[in-house]
């Protein structure tokens, strides 16, 4: 079959804007359970594909099946923009942001001497109400429909194959059916320990940790990753005294020890009380609305407010996968071009979160623009470039994925860490630099402290993964992702010349180290 023209793109989309079902030559009408043409079903909706979840993941990727020339229907219960928007991503920043600003000019001479009050704690509030547009949609919504992309308000589940079934706000019922493709992007929630208490005492998720409407006098953390850390550092920062219970794995156990090391020693160092080795047995809210906490160890934690930051599971457990031979609740696994691999016919595809590849907003943007083209390329015959790197596969979700943790200092990784990378059976060699030597990193702050790795795959001779620790390092991060996914041989790498002063110079340094 030949490749579609970019007229027929554009009358397609022309005949999609104007609500007609879209029919290509040579690409026949598939047909419904009962045997009939789709376009003849009086009683459904009929999408050439249905995406469930309107968060970043799912609207990539429906952006990019209608750039194909497909009729996508996108399904969301609650707000369009998904969690990164109004409970994750945007918020959590928002209320870092302005204590890391603050960090930044106390460790300036000159500037330093400035800073002479304390946060504005009901301004920065108020910032961060702005950036998730008080919790309205309005925009997003917006930007959806000028996409060309329909919205379909409600809890969507999946009703056997390519059939969806919608619970509207109203109480009423929509059944919409897909031509060709599903595709769930749901996501992944909080997951809680299963603790005595816990139900009734109104602990803090990761959403009302971003969304709350007060500073706590006294906030307990439970856990050490991400979420732990960056909000320990928030509240901390605009005044809460905050106890974090960390488990024996230590913080940011997923990264390079170095990493949690330096960001325990300053979340330590700004007045957070860290406690090792520690777990809850109870939960409870006592008469004056205090959180208590029952320790493993003996005795209690009595705290206004206690986050559980313990990990996340996936948003599946309601969506009807049960009819389609999946458990409810269970991460989709997927192959490399998303299609879930334990359901024939080739119509159901899961992207970001929800399998399990790299539980990060951006990479489940990457898997959304990957595997919406990818539906579009199957739905037109077009062929697929399925080599690594290829257009068709997310080859970044095994080798190259950035994140980085906005605590301060600032930690910035992509790829493989040293450990990661001898598991994997590369034969690896660590390079080591400190980054207060590099002249750039001086001038950002006064006793500037932090350190960057690079993981050297030997054989070759290409970096299989780079962290870097300290203030300002989130820049610095998508430099290392083009090298790591370019696979930029070291010895080009090298006339890469990084300017002078900044912290970028650490590349520099790094080659130098590793050429001895």
């Amino acid at each position: 079959m030949e490749p579609v023209s970019e007229v027929d793109v554009r009358r397609a989309e022309k005949m999609v804007s104007e609500g007609a079902p879209v029919f290509r030559e040579g690409v026949a009408p598939s047909t419904g359970d009962d045997g009939l043409p789709d376009g003849g079903f009086a009683d459904h909706d009929v999408y050439d594909v249905i995406v469930l979840g309107a968060g970043p993941t799912g609207e990539n990727l429906a952006e990019r099946v209608h750039a194909g020339g497909l009729r996508v229907a996108v399904v969301e219960h609650e707000l369009v923009g998904g969690e990164c928007s109004y409970w994750a991503c945007m918020p959590s920043k928002a209320l870092l942001r302005p204590v890391a600003a603050l960090n930044d000019v106390r460790h300036v001479g000159g500037a330093k001497q400035a800073v002479t009050g304390v946060p504005d704690t009901a301004a920065v509030l108020a910032r961060r109400d702005s950036f998730v547009s008080g919790w309205k949609d309005d925009g997003q919504v917006a930007w959806l429909e000028n996409a060309g992309l329909d919205l379909v308000r409600g809890h969507g589940r999946l009703d056997g194959p390519r059939r969806v079934v919608v619970r509207t706000p109203d109480g009423g019922e929509r059944v919409l059916h897909a031509r060709h493709a599903v595709a769930v992007c749901t996501g992944s929630q909080a997951a809680l320990p299963d603790l005595p208490g816990l139900a009734g005492a109104r602990v803090w998720t990761s959403r009302e940790a971003t969304g709350a409407k007060s500073v706590p006098g006294h906030l307990a953390v439970v856990g050490g990753g991400v979420v732990a850390v960056e909000m320990a550092t928030a509240w901390r920062g605009l005044g809460s005294a905050v106890t974090m219970l960390v488990r024996d794995r230590g913080v940011l156990a997923n990264m390079e020890p170095f990493a949690g090391e330096l960001v325990a020693e300053s979340l330590a160092a700004t007045g957070v009380d860290l406690r090792f080795g520690e777990s809850v047995t109870e939960v409870r809210r006592d008469a004056d609305d205090r959180v208590v906490l029952t320790l493993a160890s003996g005795g209690t934690l009595a705290a206004d407010e206690v986050l559980f930051a313990t990990g996340r599971r996936p948003a599946t457990a309601d969506l009807g996968l049960e009819t389609v031979g999946l458990k409810p609740g269970d991460w989709l696994a997927v192959d490399d071009t998303g299609l879930v691999t334990a359901v024939d016919g080739g119509w159901l595809y899961a992207a970001g979160d929800v399998n399990h590849r790299a539980l990060l907003t951006h990479q489940g943007k990457y898997q959304g623009r990957v595997f919406g083209g990818v539906i579009a390329d199957r739905v037109h015959g077009r062929p697929l470039d399925l080599r690594p790197w290829g257009r068709s596969v997310a080859t970044a979700d095994l080798a190259a994925v950035p994140q980085v943790v906005f605590t301060d200092p600032e930690v910035a990784a992509v790829g493989l860490t040293l450990d990661e990378a001898g598991r994997r059976g590369l034969r690896v060699r660590a390079v080591d630099y400190d980054l207060g030597d590099v002249s750039g990193a001086a001038l950002y702050a006064d006793g500037y402290r932090g350190r960057a790795r690079a993981v050297v795959d030997e054989d070759r001779g290409v970096l299989a993964g780079v962290t870097f620790v300290g203030p300002g390092v989130a820049e610095l991060v998508h430099s290392a992702a083009v090298a790591v996914a370019a696979e930029v041989p070291l010895s080009r790498l090298w006339h890469a010349v990084p300017a002078y002063p900044t912290i970028g110079e650490v590349w520099l340094r790094l080659l130098e180290t590793y050429r001895g």
